[in-house]
């Protein structure tokens, strides 16, 4: 079973994914990418971003603003969980960084290679899971708005490429897992509790 599971990378997938890793971490690098993108992907830089979208919701909306962040803590679970346990420990795929064939014509701006392995990427699919239940139960109350967080979500793992942590399939990976995720979550919150309009405290339907 594992061997099938790791034959999903054919070497013409392989190639694929080695080029555009390339072209993002060689052919891109710049002064200004290499000042921005391992700022991006720190946690430490962007956990207090998350922290204060829980507080603002439970302070402001009471008990349907409780109930959206934990479902929305329940989708980041479930996104690091699955990806750390169901998909690396399968495919055991080698970050390229750590690559033996590879790893010399990557330009690693991280402090140092992590010995984790790299499909999928949790950082895309706990920023993608996240992204997609806050449009999901947003969308009515914010409107496009509720969007931006994809952006963001693509942002923080594009840097994981640049970097030098991740191929790009790895990040694409995360994110299908991430979305799948964020939409079970999203639509579960959105059938037991209605979409977010915060107007009220919680009701349950039977």
């Amino acid at each position: 079973m594992v061997y099938l599971l790791r034959s999903a990378f054919p070497e013409f997938l392989e190639k694929a994914d080695r080029w555009i890793f390339l072209r993002i971490n060689n052919d891109l690098a710049n002064p200004f990418l290499d000042a921005v993108m391992p700022f991006m992907r720190n946690p430490p830089n962007w956990a207090p971003l998350y922290l204060f979208l829980l507080v603002f919701a439970i302070l402001n909306f009471k008990g349907k603003g409780l109930w959206w962040s934990l479902f929305l803590l329940v989708t980041v679970a479930l996104c690091d969980m699955t990806g750390n346990y169901a998909f690396k420990k399968t495919f055991e795929r080698l970050r390229p960084c750590n690559e033996p064939d590879f790893a010399i014509q990557v330009r690693l701006l991280a402090d140092h290679c992590s010995s984790g392995f790299s499909f999928v990427s949790n950082h895309a699919a706990n920023h993608f899971g996240i992204a997609t239940f806050f449009f999901i139960t947003t969308r009515k109350l914010i409107g496009r708005w509720a969007i931006t967080g994809f952006f963001w979500a693509g942002l923080v793992s594009l840097a994981q490429v640049y970097i030098g942590i991740h191929y790009p399939f790895d990040i694409l990976g995360g994110a299908l897992l991430g979305v799948i995720f964020g939409i079970l979550t999203g639509s579960f919150f959105n059938n037991r509790f209605g979409i977010v309009i915060f107007d009220k405290e919680p009701t349950f339907s039977s």
